[in-house]
This record gives C-alpha cells, structure tokens and sequence, in this order.
C-alpha cells in the first residue's frame, strides 16, 4: 500500500488552525483539483450536516462557524493519496481559524478519499498506518493504538492522540470508514477527550438513505 498523506490533517495545516496552536510556519495553499469527489456532497440544514449518499448525518455544536467552501478552495494539491483525489465533506470550527486564540480551537473536519488511492486496502483499520506517520510528524503522540468504534452500528475504527500546544493541550480522534468505494474520514479537534466525546454524540448513522 502506498504511504500518503493525511487529507484532514493537510486540510486543517492548510486552513491555519495547526500553524496558530502549534507555531508551525503556514505554507501557501493550493487548489485541489475536484476529480473523483462523491455524487453526494451533503448539505448543512437546521444546523445539521446530512449526507445521504454516505448515510450519516452530523448536529453542529451552537455557534460553530461553517469553512467547508474555504478548506475545499485551500486544499493543497495532493493531499489526497491519489495526488488531490479527496474531497472535503464539511469543515466547522469553534471559531474561526483566522482569529487568535487562548485555548485550542476545536474542529471537526470529515472527508472522503477514493479508496482507488490506496492500493491493497480491504478495511479502514489499514487507513492508520499512514495517518499515525503524519500525525507524529506533527508533534502529536498516540493515546489509543487504531480499535473498533462503532457508532449506530457503522463499522468504524479509530485512533487517538494529543500534543501539547500554547494554551493546553490539543487531543485528535479520527475515525475513518469504508463505504461506496470511498474512505470517509471524520477528524475531532477538541482542548480535552471530554470535549470530543461529547462532540461525537452529535454523530449519528443509520437516518439517512441514499438513492443513489
């Protein structure tokens, strides 16, 4: 299987909200070609996120700002396996990214990636090897190695992490699943495990039905 980069994690780097909490110098983004992306994209309704092609939909916390049309425009070029094969579903911040900040600005960043970029792959559990080089790249260490998390029944693993940064400490999860040819990912940025936990109560599979 080929070695690529995180798409969630170049997307967030892009958007500025790594380089503010963790001091790394911001590269200038680039346009990432729209090949390959989902029939479906989803749409934000009543400040929730459905996305009936995948079947999940998804309740925005109150008062979190929506930059998906933003990170899909600074997506870097590439940052999916398949040289910018990726698509991001939906990007919302607790604030947003440009602003300054005390405390770590949660996020949750999900997309989806053609499964074509990934070579050999038969489960989302294999989507972790690289997901861990690029995280511990940036600083971040493990706290859970890659398990079985299902929500609402969906298979779905997932794998946790933490680094410290100006102001706290930043704690990721990324659960990643196999569906319709795509790996879907679902990145949580959060200044606690709490916070994420609770972020990922909002998660709920199993409502929508696609027609596709």
């Amino acid at each position: 299987m080929t070695r690529p980069i995180s798409l969630c994690l170049g997307f967030l780097l892009a958007s500025g909200l790594l380089q503010a909490q963790q001091g790394v110098p911001k590269a200038s983004p680039t346009k990432a070609p729209s090949a390959s992306a989902p029939a479906d994209l989803g749409a934000i309704t009543d400040n929730v996120y459905h996305n009936g092609y995948f079947g999940f939909s998804l309740k925005l916390p109150y008062g979190w700002v929506d930059r998906t049309d933003k990170m899909r425009e600074d997506a870097p070029a590439g940052a999916g396996p398949g040289g910018g094969k990726g698509t991001v579903l939906l990007a919302v911040f607790e604030r947003p990214p440009e602003a300054t900040g005390s405390t770590v600005n949660s996020a949750i960043v999900i997309a989806a990636e053609s499964q074509s970029g990934y070579p050999g792959m038969k489960d989302a559990a294999q989507y972790f090897g690289p997901i861990s080089e690029v995280t511990k790249a940036n600083g971040f260490t493990v706290v859970n190695e890659p398990y079985e998390f299902p929500v609402d029944g969906a298979p779905i693993d997932r794998e946790d992490f933490k680094r410290d940064v100006k102001g706290g400490t930043m704690w990721q999860s990324t659960l990643a699943m196999l569906r319709k040819g795509y790996l879907v990912s679902f990145t949580f940025i959060a200044g606690s495990d709490e916070d994420i936990t609770h972020s990922l109560e909002y998660l709920k599979f199993g409502a929508q039905k696609s027609g596709k």
